[in-house]
C-alpha cells in the first residue's frame, strides 16, 4: 500500500542499505536509505520546499523533526543548529535505524532518534519541522498534530510543509479552529504545489 511506512513500525520488506548523496545545509553528503521507508531515493520535494524556505531553526533548547524517516530535516537542524538538542521521531523502526546510522556518520552528535513514545512528556520544543504524514487519514493526523504542537514553548514556532492538493488549505482552517487562542496558523510561502504553513505559540 502506498505510504504503508506511516503504519508499519517494522516494514515486512527486507532491510537492503543503499548509499545516495543529497545536499543538507550547503553541503554534499552521503546518507544510507532503504526501501521501507519514505523517499528512500532521496529528498522528497515536499521536504526540499521546507529545507530552502523555513527560517533557520533556534539555536538554543530542544528541536523536533515529526516523521523522520532516514533524516534529511533532522540532520540539517543539526548541522544549522549545533547547540540544539533535536529529536527525530518516526514510527517506522527501520527509519529510525537509518536516522541514527545517518546522524553518526555525519558526525552529529545533537541528535536523539526515538520512538513517539520514547520521548519524555517533559520534552518541550523551540522548534518543529514536519512534512506530515497527510496519507494516515483526517482523524490520525489531526490527532498526531494536536499530540505535538502544544509541546511548543511559548514563542515557538512549528513549520509544516503540505502539499495543496492533498488538503493544505483545509489543514490551515483546521489548525486555526482547533488550537488555543495562544496559537497563531499563516501559510508564509508556497513553492511547486506545496504550502509551508507555520504554527506560532505566542510568548506569554
Amino acid at each position: 500500500m502506498a505510504g504503508a511506512h506511516y503504519f508499519s513500525p517494522d516494514p515486512d520488506t527486507p532491510l537492503i542499505r543503499r548509499q545516495v548523496e543529497v545536499e543538507l545545509a550547503g553541503r554534499r553528503v552521503e546518507v544510507t536509505t532503504s526501501g521501507g521507508i519514505f523517499s528512500p531515493d532521496g529528498i522528497d520535494k515536499g521536504t526540499a520546499v521546507l529545507l530552502q524556505r523555513a527560517p533557520t531553526p533556534p539555536q538554543q533548547g530542544a528541536l523536533l523533526d515529526l516523521g523522520c524517516g532516514w533524516g534529511p530535516i533532522a540532520l540539517t537542524m543539526a548541522q544549522l543548529a549545533p547547540q540544539a538538542a533535536v529529536w527525530a521521531v518516526d514510527v517506522n523502526e527501520r527509519a529510525r535505524t537509518l536516522c541514527r546510522e545517518n546522524a553518526e556518520a555525519l558526525g552529529l552528535d545533537n541528535v536523539t532518534v526515538a520512538a513517539p513514545d520514547e520521548v519524555g512528556e517533559e520534552v518541550r520544543f523551540a522548534g518543529i519541522w514536519s512534512n506530515p504524514p497527510i496519507r494516515i487519514g483526517k482523524a490520525a493526523l489531526h490527532d498526531l498534530l494536536l499530540t505535538w504542537l502544544p509541546r511548543l514553548t511559548p514563542g515557538g514556532e512549528a513549520w509544516l510543509v503540505v502539499q495543496k492538493n492533498l488538503g493544505a488549505d483545509s489543514l490551515q482552517r483546521w489548525l486555526s479552529e482547533h488550537l488555543s487562542a495562544e496559537y497563531d496558523v499563516d501559510r508564509p510561502a508556497s513553492q511547486k504545489g506545496f504550502r509551508l504553513l507555520r504554527v506560532e505559540r505566542s510568548s506569554p
